[in-house]
């Protein structure tokens, strides 16, 4: 399973102002660069040579501030704005609007100390944080907030909030000029999958599409030899225990994993949605599911039924946490308690989800194609973990994007039945099941094994602008 473990950069803005002990601006920065080193965070900041203790006060400074987070602007992941003292609010802003990096900002702010109130050493920033962020909402600029008013940047509620905040940067990030694969038209049942190209195109995400017939004539075409297919056949059989599965229908899978993986590089595609029903089966002989599986345990999410708003859902949980994710069905109730529900795909999910995984056959549609030309799913059950969902849709009304997050947890309740499926317990899930349906969401719903719903919730409505329902937050106790 691939992690992503690549370090981000974090350009640094250290508020001050002059008539507060700017000492203090001093000791802040050095202890700001020291909780972002042990994040193993890069930075972007002024020098202590390029500015007075290398904070951001005047017009000047605000400007060198700008042009050094210009000449970085292909690195930087997010800003943060730390406030040792109460800040100069215009010099942050002005930074920011020069610097026009659109990017997540953090809003940091060092608590006082009640024994050192003095003139000497009383910080004044619970106030200024007040004042930063005020002079932001008037330059239209977004920005994000810590747990806590105050936090000392060496506290644990910081580090816990730098990394939510690093989990909002990447999906910010890879949403920006994203380029989505549609593999295959939608199955002609399955309006439900539906989707606008042009509101997609308007948020800067890009659909390239491939037909079946060509994937098809382009398998066709390699020889069982051909390189690239016997190193997918070796890749296969490395991922998933597939003694039960016929030598040609391996085969032929590694041809289409071969092709597709061709085509996605040739496209600099980044995440793909197939129809992986009945076309491939009735024409090929298999079934896309673990080819699509391998694609998502790398990060290279891949949704079933070409449900393009879905592998979306499931690429933005995927850059939050770093792991693989999953598209399911909301598919079955669990018993009588209301806040449990089966989870189930054919499968396509990723090993990373899997207890235990062999591959098999689909066993839904063999009695339509037959199982000899079914075999290629992934089955077993989703291990007990917590887990976090989410569901994007375009709504062609309002021509805008719209969706929902939560969390819950995949349990460890039994469960016998075929594909891949796991119990899921979400709390009020009644009345997120009720929201689904009268808000007309579809069936499908990514899901992570992981916690990171606010910072999906946080990068897609404040600085993507979609119109979310974070599930987990309803009372306001996030």
């Amino acid at each position: 399973m691939a992690v992503n473990h690549r370090k981000m950069v974090m350009g640094v803005i250290v508020g001050n102002r002059g008539f507060f002990p700017d000492h203090l601006a001093k000791t802040g920065r050095e202890e700001i660069l020291r909780a972002l080193e042990a994040a193993n965070m890069e930075v972007v900041a002024l020098t202590p040579e390029e500015s007075k203790y290398g904070a951001v006060e005047t017009r000047e400074e605000s400007r060198r501030c700008a042009d050094l987070f210009k000449r970085n602007r292909e690195r930087i992941d997010g800003v943060i704005v730390t406030l040792p003292n109460f800040g100069e609010e215009r010099a942050i802003a002005d930074a920011l609007r020069l610097a026009d990096l659109r990017v997540p900002v953090l809003i940091q702010a060092t608590p006082d100390d009640p024994k050192k109130m003095t003139i000497a050493s009383r910080r004044d920033s619970f106030c200024g944080k007040m004042s930063a962020c005020n002079n932001l909402r008037q330059y239209g600029i977004a920005y994000s907030i810590t747990t806590l008013h105050t936090e000392s940047p060496d506290s644990p509620e910081f580090t816990r909030d730098l990394e939510w905040f690093g989990a909002v940067c990447r999906v910010v990030k890879g949403f920006r000029n994203l380029r989505v694969g549609a593999i295959g038209a939608r199955p002609a049942a399955f309006n439900t999958v539906r989707y606008s190209e042009k509101i997609l195109e308007s948020q800067g995400i890009s659909i390239e599409t491939l037909d079946l017939s060509e994937v098809l004539g382009r398998i066709e075409r390699m020889k069982d030899n051909d390189e690239h297919a016997q190193a997918k056949l070796a890749a296969i059989q490395r991922y998933v225990d597939a003694s039960s599965v016929p030598a040609p229908a391996l085969l032929k899978m590694a041809k289409l994993g071969a092709v597709v993986d061709q085509w996605m590089a040739a496209t600099e595609v980044t995440i793909s949605a197939v129809q992986c029903w009945t076309s491939i089966e009735e024409n090929l002989g298999v079934v896309p599911c673990t080819v699509m599986s391998m694609m998502s345990n790398e990060l290279l999410s891949s949704a079933c039924e070409v449900d393009i708003c879905g592998v979306l859902g499931m690429h933005a949980l995927q850059l939050a946490s770093g792991t693989p994710s999953a598209l399911l069905d909301w598919n079955n109730n669990y018993g009588l308690d209301p806040n449990k529900a089966v989870c189930f795909h054919c499968s396509n999910l990723p090993k990373h989800f899997f207890r235990s995984v062999k591959m098999d056959f689909q066993q839904i549609i063999a009695g339509t194609v037959g199982k000899e030309n079914t075999f290629g799913t992934c089955v077993g059950l989703i291990k007990p973990e917590n887990m976090s969902f989410a569901r994007f849709s375009t709504d062609d009304t309002s021509g805008k994007m719209r969706g929902y997050v939560g969390e819950g947890r995949f349990t460890d309740d039994p469960l016998n039945t075929f594909g891949g499926a796991g119990v899921v317990e979400i709390p009020n899930l009644q009345k997120l099941l009720r929201f689904i349906c009268e808000r007309g969401f579809e069936h499908h719903v990514a899901a992570n094994l992981s916690s990171v719903a606010s910072a999906v919730y946080e990068a897609s409505t404040r600085y993507l602008g979609w119109d979310m329902h974070n599930h987990s937050c309803e009372n306001g106790a996030c």
